[in-house]
């Protein structure tokens, strides 16, 4: 990557302009001054960056890449109202391979928009194979990351309290977890996607299917995650239940550590946040399906300031509809801004921060020391620097909405977007370039997606949410 304008997220955070970037294998070997770099290394290949932007990949913190086929449906619903009338049936109508075909469509949206790395939350269905099957589908488009396999097991009282579809809960909680168990061990930790345990959302999850979770992470030295207060009721209807509030029993049953890794956490009280600080757990922040679903603004400066590792997500292309986390950036700033009312909340660079060097963090954090032994490929990501994992992103910055260009940060969070993505590489490999993503036949799987996502709205009785105007 030659004469760029290479934003490094490093521990300086160094911009060069020009800059350079070497790569060897799937490491960057050299960063820095351009006319330093290109005297210094000779490359089999040479890509002219002038008038482009290359930085560090992004890591998509929480995200339901099997949403894909339900793309523009549940318009203008809450939060609750969302999952009960639009998500859950949709999630139980869903078969094996329209869970694959949909994994496989939003891995290319995310590579095509500079994405490198994901954890994405499956929960529909969630057999061993279909886990497996949506695991080969992310690794075989070029990206990096976690399944986070979604689990229910016994059905509580607060989960038929919320009306929850009898039909989700296909398993026990015993039988969850030794399904879970069984993908750990066929794609452990170390691989190019794991699997981590999910009990899917701590309001309404058997207790115990949690403290498993957490078990089968600590031996398997890996994470864990779970949506968490996305929503007002959250912790209303948990404190209703238990005497107490979600993190807050977390924290007294000595399940919170940096292995968690929670999203949304939105409806946290100042308690909360003090534990998840100092345990150094990991949230996932998103902002746009935060404002889509009408579900609250999360405390992102209390978290950070507490010590959280705070990543940014997308949450799927259901709820956020796009893969998309220039869009995400953008929302997360606007959001805290608006929320806050002071425009120095968060800023440009923080917000970049967020989806590459802190995304880096939440991702590896938890399997091991960061210095070495963490068995996690992408352990170090986030940032341009001599060892880290060659993941980078090719910005073009030629088009009007780019120019005139006088703070490349500021016009990468604020002006760029997904489709100004030039070029994706991940581990040293180039996964997107001239406009497709080179190990997929995109061409047959958008008929594909297509054709199963109308069969699924069929068996899911959508015929109303595809009304083409909405009164």
């Amino acid at each position: 990557m030659s004469y760029a304008h290479v934003v490094t997220v490093d521990d300086r955070r160094a911009v060069y302009e020009p800059g350079s970037v070497a790569v060897v294998g799937g490491r960057i070997a050299a960063v820095g001054p351009a006319a330093e770099v290109d005297a210094a290394w000779r490359a089999a290949r040479t890509v002219d960056c002038r008038g482009r932007a290359v930085l560090p990949g992004f890591t998509d913190g929480h995200t339901h890449l099997f949403q894909s086929l339900a793309r523009g449906l549940g318009e203008g619903l809450p939060i609750w109202p969302w999952l009960c009338e639009f998500m859950w049936p949709y999630s139980i109508a869903m078969g094996p391979d329209d869970a694959r075909v949909a994994a496989a469509l939003g891995a290319v949206e995310a590579l095509r928009s500079g994405i490198t790395t994901v954890v994405d939350n499956h929960y529909a269905p969630t057999d061993a194979e279909t886990v497996l099957a949506v695991a080969d589908a992310v690794e075989s488009a070029g990206l990096r990351g976690a399944i986070a396999r979604g689990m229910l097991g016994d059905r509580t009282a607060v989960a038929a309290a919320r009306r929850l579809p009898e039909e989700l809960f296909r398993h026990s909680t015993a039988e969850e977890l030794e399904l879970t168990r069984d993908c750990l061990t066929r794609r452990p930790p170390g691989s190019r996607v794991s699997v981590w345990p999910a009990p899917l959302n701590l309001s309404y999850v058997d207790q115990k299917l949690v403290t498993g979770s957490v078990a089968l992470a600590e031996e398997f030295n890996t994470r864990w995650h779970t949506h968490c207060c996305e929503g007002a009721k959250d912790p209303v209807s948990y404190r209703e239940a238990y005497g107490l509030r979600p993190v807050e029993w977390l924290e007294r049953a000595g399940l919170l550590d940096e292995r968690a890794t929670l999203a949304h956490a939105v409806w946290l009280d100042d308690d909360e946040i003090s534990w998840l600080g100092e345990r150094g757990a990991g949230v996932a922040h998103n902002p746009a399906s935060n404002a889509y679903l009408a579900s609250g603004v999360m405390r992102l400066r209390a978290l950070r300031e507490a010590g959280a590792v705070v990543s940014l997500g997308t949450d799927g292309p259901a709820a956020g509809h796009r893969q998309d986390m220039f869009e995400v950036m953008k929302q997360a700033v606007f959001g805290q801004r608006q929320h806050t009312l002071d425009p120095a909340v968060l800023r440009a660079e923080e917000a970049l921060e967020l989806a590459t060097r802190e995304g880096g963090r939440y991702a590896a954090v938890g399997a091991g020391p960061m210095q070495g032994g963490t068995g996690v490929p992408w352990a170090g990501a986030g940032s341009l620097c001599v060892g880290a994992p060659a993941d980078l992103v090719v910005v073009g910055l030629g088009r009007p909405h780019l120019r005139p260009l006088h703070r490349v940060v500021a016009t990468l969070v604020h002006a760029a977007r997904g489709a100004d993505v030039d070029m994706t590489i991940v581990d040293g490999r180039v996964v997107f370039e001239d406009g497709r993503c080179p190990l997929v036949d995109e061409e047959a799987l958008l008929t594909e997606a297509q054709e199963r996502a109308e069969h699924l709205v069929e068996r899911a009785s959508f015929g109303g949410l595809r009304t083409p105007w909405l009164h």
